[in-house]
């Protein structure tokens, strides 16, 4: 079997490799730009083919799916950063919506039918009021970031396709995933890292902080790229499924999860530079349709996460 991983660089994408890896579930093509950061991914060199494709250019992709000719493709390679996509929400929609739909095209005219996972976010769902957690797949979508625009669209562009096409594409809303790997713009990174930096006397002991107020559902990337594969396996085409915890923590909690688990002591203070224009109060997901159809259950407790978090920042590079 062809696996395609497009950002596989990234986050979730180097994760996905790894499961995929150590299940041994077939042989995995990987998606890199020219000037991409293979620091998630040099364990993998060696084991996986990678090619050179910039998604945004529509005969690039072309000319590597017939290349290719992949069973599975997984689409995880985005501008995933909310407040980026505040600074240049051009770049955000454009990545987002034109690189699938450029995937989407070059299926069509090679004329291959693959299984697609579609990377949404819950972020997708936006302003979601009190009485509507947790959040079902049915929930409306109100969108407050260019980025949650993008996700709105990937997803919807996604239904577009099953219904004109018959692709065999599965959408999945993935809540906040975190762990090991992490970029330090996301907030659990973030603070683990500020913490490192602490411990290692590379800065003083005051952390910088936005919105500590918001709920967020958290589920560890290992087991949310489970998620990802066993969606491909066994969920129906054309729908759209939540993958998350069904759990919300205060972003205060983490902080002070993280805190404790280092055993520093160390001063909280509020960086305006750090809040959004707009923020999302509450991402609680609702996780039982997704259950239903695939058994998927987590591995990782959430303090495990953040101590394999802490750990890879301490084993980090200097």
């Amino acid at each position: 079997m062809k696996i395609l991983i497009t950002g596989i660089t990234g986050f979730a994408g180097s994760h996905l490799a790894d499961f995929i890896l150590k299940e041994n579930l077939g042989t995995i093509v990987g998606i890199q730009r020219w000037r991409s950061d293979l620091t998630n991914v040099k364990h993998l060199l060696g084991k996986v083919d990678m090619y050179e494709c910039d998604l945004r250019d529509a005969s690039s992709v072309r000319d590597l799916i017939e290349s290719v000719k992949p069973d599975k493709i997984f689409h995880l390679a985005a501008q995933s950063f909310v407040p980026t996509s505040w600074n240049a929400p051009t770049e955000s929609l454009s990545t987002n919506i034109l690189g699938q739909l450029n995937i989407f095209e070059a299926v069509k005219k090679v004329k291959i039918d693959p299984w697609i996972h579609i990377a949404g976010s819950s972020e997708e769902y936006g302003m979601v009021f009190e009485d509507e957690v947790p959040i079902s797949e049915t929930n409306p979508l109100r969108p407050l970031s260019p980025y949650a625009v993008s996700k709105v669209g990937q997803d919807m562009l996604g239904y577009q396709y099953f219904k004109s096409f018959g692709m065999k594409i599965v959408r999945i809303r993935g809540f906040n995933h975190t762990g090991p790997r992490r970029a330090p713009v996301f907030v659990c990174s973030d603070f683990a890292k500020q913490i490192v930096d602490m411990e290692k006397g590379k800065r003083k002991p005051e952390m910088f902080v936005g919105n500590l107020e918001a709920r967020r559902d958290f589920t560890d990337v290992r087991d949310m790229v489970k998620g990802y594969w066993f969606a491909l396996e066994k969920c129906e085409p054309g729908e759209v499924y939540n993958i998350c915890s069904g759990k919300t923590w205060y972003i205060k909690d983490i902080l002070s999860m993280l805190i404790e688990i280092s055993g520093a002591d160390i001063e909280v203070k509020q960086d305006p530079k750090r809040l959004r224009p707009s923020d999302v109060e509450i991402l609680l997901g609702d996780n039982s349709k997704f259950i239903r159809a695939t058994g998927w259950a987590r591995e990782y407790e959430f303090k495990q996460t953040l101590e394999d978090l802490i750990e890879f920042w301490r084993d980090f590079p200097e």
